[in-house]
């Protein structure tokens, strides 16, 4: 995408625009019910999609060498409800019922998603360009309080070193 196709974006769209490239994480997984305590590895790919108005990921997480997870992430922008929004579709195979929506606080984005299951909550931290860190924490159905289930530490390299 070149600079003048960023430059028609909503400040909020071009937001998005921290997620696009290609990055690998080191992530620590906490014992869950879907998965056991351990030390995992990311690839994750994102492109701007529709001159910018998307950022499409596509996220692989490895263990012992075989991948152990996947998602494909959609994240948007919702004009009307002024909420960064994302529709997650993965290999545990829930269908959501709707997008996990948020805001962002300074280079911090926050999205929660709500299913029968319970809450969802993934964090975004930005340390400038090149890095960001992932908390995801849950909260079962009934529960008043958050579980660990996975925090990362990622950094942007070469898309040619990428294969998701």
């Amino acid at each position: 995408m070149n600079a003048a196709s960023f430059s028609s974006l909503s400040a909020d769209h071009q937001r998005l625009q921290a997620l696009v490239g290609a990055w690998r994480g080191e992530e620590d997984i906490a014992a869950t019910q879907w998965a056991d305590e351990g030390a995992a590895t990311s690839e994750i790919l994102a492109e701007a999609q529709f001159g910018g108005l998307f950022v499409v990921q596509r996220y692989r997480q490895r263990r012992d060498g075989t991948v152990s997870f996947g998602s494909h992430n959609v994240f948007g922008f919702d004009q009307q409800a002024k909420l960064v929004t994302m529709h997650q579709f993965d290999s545990m195979g829930f269908v959501p019922a709707s997008p996990a929506t948020g805001t962002w606080n300074g280079d911090e984005l926050v999205l929660e998603r709500s299913s029968p299951r319970g809450a969802a909550r993934v964090t975004y931290s930005f340390d400038g360009d090149d890095a960001y860190r992932m908390r995801l924490n849950f909260k079962p159905a009934g529960s008043d309080g958050w579980q660990d289930m996975v925090s990362g530490l990622y950094r942007r390299v070469s898309p040619s070193l990428i294969n998701v």
